[in-house]
């Protein structure tokens, strides 16, 4: 693809401007290595220099610029800021990259997201996902593969609840029913799964139609009930901060005193409150990542923390896995999808995979029981 031309004083004065900001970081303009950048459009440099993260990456889908390793390029810009550069300067390309959006979560608007992005299609997710359809971070201790992943995520989260036969447990963010399944199949429960996605309650009804599960398309505000056990995955980060404390007095609403409520969220090393708008507007609306103090303020003094386990790293090899997926059935898919979807997928995958290469997003798991409890507690690795 050529270079379109544009005004050469401004271009060359962008491209500086952008050279200077990179320097010391090792990533280039038309470099030799896998990370570097290489422009197609002129245009690029005062793009990004004017619009920041979604500049850059809607000049991407716009295929104004490609990387041979995406993700690695997110790492390496993210640890030169952390290494050399304030958070204010390299803000022009990753504006809190770390960040997915931060509108507020309101009943009015939970619904977005699972409009935007839940609902792109089954067809896509059964094909990038692992046979649970499991849309959250694996489990890579001892596993190979990412099914194997998944399925040790889901045996350690069904552990650490402790669920035992005849139990009832309330899945809250169910997403495609695999936890749901899994927990009723291997361990005698009843579960209540609750989404905001048509697609995905369609697909989780029809997987565990011959289960004790029930699954229903409800925000989190609007249930009812008491559930022995309580388990949210991938769901909080679209709950919103100013609705964190209202989502916990919820569950702890809906748990039986004694109860064990696991919490599965991506987890922000500390509290911000910008937003990057290429996530907010393509991926995710209508969310936030919670720090660690946000989190223990939203569960005083309702619940006892009795676990807290990370294992970031791992959303890497996931996120990694999911992209090879996709990107081997992209054939298949594209009758549905145009080019310009396929970049913006390809963008969000290695993005993300390269923030949590340089561990500036987490994933955490906390174990929070309900009320004081006379026995320890002790937690599954």
């Amino acid at each position: 693809m050529g270079t379109i031309a544009s005004h050469p004083v401004r271009t060359g004065y962008a491209r500086r401007a952008l050279e200077s900001l990179l320097s010391g970081s090792g990533i280039q303009f038309d470099g030799t290595n896998p990370w570097d950048i290489h422009v197609h459009d002129a245009r690029f440099y005062s793009r990004v220099l004017r619009q920041r993260s979604l500049g850059l990456g809607e000049s991407y889908m716009d295929g104004w610029w490609d990387c041979e390793q995406l993700d690695a390029l997110f790492h390496k810009l993210l640890q030169h800021r952390a290494d050399r550069l304030s958070h204010r300067k390299l803000g022009f390309i990753l504006d809190s990259l770390k960040t997915r959006l931060f509108n507020l979560q309101s009943r009015r608007r939970a619904f977005d997201v699972g409009e935007q992005h839940y609902n792109l299609g089954n067809d896509l997710f059964s094909v990038m996902l692992d046979p649970s359809m499991s849309y959250s971070c694996g489990y890579w201790k001892t596993a190979t593969t990412l099914a194997e992943a998944q399925e040790a995520k889901l045996r350690l989260i069904c552990e650490k609840l402790q669920l035992a036969p005849g139990m009832t447990l309330l899945d809250i963010g169910c997403g495609w029913g695999g936890l749901a399944e899994f927990a009723a199949t291997h361990y005698g429960v009843e579960v209540t799964g609750i989404t905001i996605s048509d697609e995905q309650m369609t697909l989780a009804c029809d997987r565990t139609r011959h289960l004790p599960v029930s699954i229903i398309l409800k925000d989190y505000r609007e249930m009812d009930g008491q559930f022995d056990r309580a388990v949210s995955v991938g769901m909080f980060e679209h709950v919103g901060e100013k609705n964190y404390r209202l989502y916990m007095e919820t569950v702890h609403r809906l748990l039986k005193p004694g109860g064990y409520f696991l919490l599965h969220t991506i987890g922000n090393n500390t509290t911000t409150h910008g937003r990057d708008p290429w996530i907010h507007k393509y991926i995710f609306p209508n969310g936030e990542i919670p720090s660690p103090i946000q989190l223990t303020r939203s569960i005083e003094p309702l619940f006892v923390l009795e676990d807290w386990q990370n294992f970031g790293p791992d959303y890497d090899r996931t996120l990694l896995a999911w992209h090879e997926n996709f990107k081997h059935h992209w054939p298949e898919l594209k009758p549905a999808y145009n080019q310009r979807f396929y970049r913006m997928w390809t963008y969000y995958l290695l993005c993300f995979a390269g923030v949590f290469r340089a561990r500036e997003l987490q994933l955490w798991q906390l174990v929070l029981s309900h009320g004081k409890r006379p026995n320890r507690y002790d937690a599954a690795r």
